[in-house]
């Protein structure tokens, strides 16, 4: 697969590139570093924790549903 280094914008081949995406090491590290001091973030998350929560039902109300089944 060919593509250019997300770093400096060379080209790179994934059959020839150990590093691949990057054409070399310094690419790969550099980047390392741009996560390591938060340069890149996800700005938003991938899901709302307080969606999932509101829509499990929790241990109580199975509970309560348990007690009316059985009397």
């Amino acid at each position: 697969m060919k593509r250019r280094c997300p770093i400096c914008h060379k080209p790179t081949d994934s059959e020839t590139s150990a590093d691949f995406p990057f054409c070399s090491d310094r690419c790969r590290l550099l980047d390392l570093g741009n996560w390591s001091s938060e340069k890149y973030v996800i700005s938003n998350p991938v899901f709302d924790e307080s969606e999932d929560e509101a829509s499990r039902p929790s241990a109580r109300d199975d509970d309560d549903d348990n007690k009316d089944a059985h009397g």
